[in-house]
């Protein structure tokens, strides 16, 4: 008991030693109302986050690319319109004329008046359209032009002003490939869908509605599907260069090869589809026949640019036999082999510019110089 006794001081006394040599630091446990922790914000994004304004969502979230892909689109989305069309059709058992669906497509508002910019083939046999603006309002449309031979029209609707939104228009002269683009349209009937890609090829030829090449057609590989015809195609501006036309697919749906037409050609033709109805030309005023590689002249319009310059026509001799008249084989210098060679060269100048003609006559070379007329087509 002595013992036990003993060691219990013993221990006492070290452990009074050790708080002596070894104070412990006194912690004072802080103030729980000075403690607050900053909470993220509580982001709520809609069933389509593209339609979310992104100056209301932290930036942070997006890589600058995809900002720029974001914003790009909530500026240039409410130009974009979507275009339904229905057609005349006889039914079947009661034999009533009725208005049936037709087709969709796509277009953009072009200015504050009202017009709308869009593939003429949307369009094409519809006896009515109705557009459809971002903001959901309907509208019927008037046909105020089409110009057949370039896949373009334009159509009309009575809108208020503040429901317009003119989409901004670029130049397609500077395009290189490779560049980025963006297409914006309603692919299978599904309103603003947004497709990225590049610039894969320039300067292709395509088939117009009239028969006719469009040359210098953008080639992209950002998705253009059916329901896309009409949409704008834009770049990293947002700037308007082309307008989809048409895809190069197998199956019918993108193949990742699409096509928009330059929209330096919007610009030539929608002031006079707007102002005429149809595209004003550059003419000659006289009829050719392609035969063997050569035009031949067959008629003139004596009161034409042609008439008035002299050029020949197919005549009849004293006798009744035919006689050839001229031969048109260039125009300032560039040759003329076919009725397409003749229409893209004409493209090439407005009514009342003068050019040279080089003819063959009596079997030699001759060069008039023709003041060009207007003709619509």
């Amino acid at each position: 008991m002595k013992n036990f006794a003993a060691s219990l001081l013993i221990v006492l006394a070290a452990f009074a030693a050790g708080r002596y040599l070894f104070p412990t630091e006194q912690v004072t446990a802080p103030d729980v109302q000075t403690v607050a922790f900053e909470e993220s914000p509580v982001i709520e994004r809609a069933s389509n986050p593209g339609a979310l304004p992104v100056d209301e969502v932290e930036t942070s979230s997006y890589t600058p690319s995809e900002l720029h892909t974001i914003r790009l689109f909530e500026k240039a989305s409410p130009s974009v319109c979507y275009i339904t069309t229905k057609v005349r059709q006889r039914d079947f058992w009661s034999f009533n004329i009725q208005e049936v669906p037709a087709g969709s497509g796509s277009g953009f508002v072009w200015d504050d008046d009202g017009h709308i910019i869009t593939n003429y083939h949307v369009i094409r046999g519809a006896s009515q359209a109705i557009v459809t603006l971002a903001n959901g309002a309907n509208y019927q449309a008037t046909l105020v032009g089409v110009a057949k031979e370039k896949d373009l029209a334009v159509l009309k609707i009575e809108a208020p002003a503040r429901d317009l939104q003119p989409i901004p228009v670029g130049t397609s002269e500077d395009i290189r490939v490779g560049q980025a683009v963006y297409a914006i349209g309603n692919p299978f009937g599904l309103d603003q869908t947004l497709t990225t890609g590049v610039v894969s090829a320039l300067d292709r030829e395509i088939n117009s509605q009239a028969n006719v090449p469009i040359r210098g057609v953008i080639q992209t590989d950002a998705a253009i599907n059916p329901g896309n015809s009409g949409g704008p195609l834009l770049d990293s501006r947002g700037l308007l260069i082309g307008v989809n036309t048409a895809i190069y697919s197998p199956s019918g749906a993108s193949a990742g090869i699409g096509f928009s037409i330059p929209v330096d050609e919007v610009r030539y033709a929608v002031p006079d589809l707007i102002r005429y109805g149809e595209v004003r030309r550059a003419s000659l005023g006289a009829e050719f026949r392609q035969y063997r590689g050569y035009m031949v002249v067959t008629t003139v319009d004596p009161n034409s640019a042609a008439g008035r310059a002299g050029i020949r026509g197919l005549s009849r001799d004293s006798r009744g036999y035919r006689v050839l008249g001229d031969i048109l084989v260039g125009i300032n210098g560039k040759p003329v082999k076919s009725q397409t060679d003749l229409y893209l060269e004409l493209e090439n100048y407005d009514p009342g510019e003068f050019v040279t003609l080089s003819l063959i006559r009596d079997e030699r070379e001759v060069t008039l110089e023709v003041k060009l007329d207007s003709t619509v087509d």
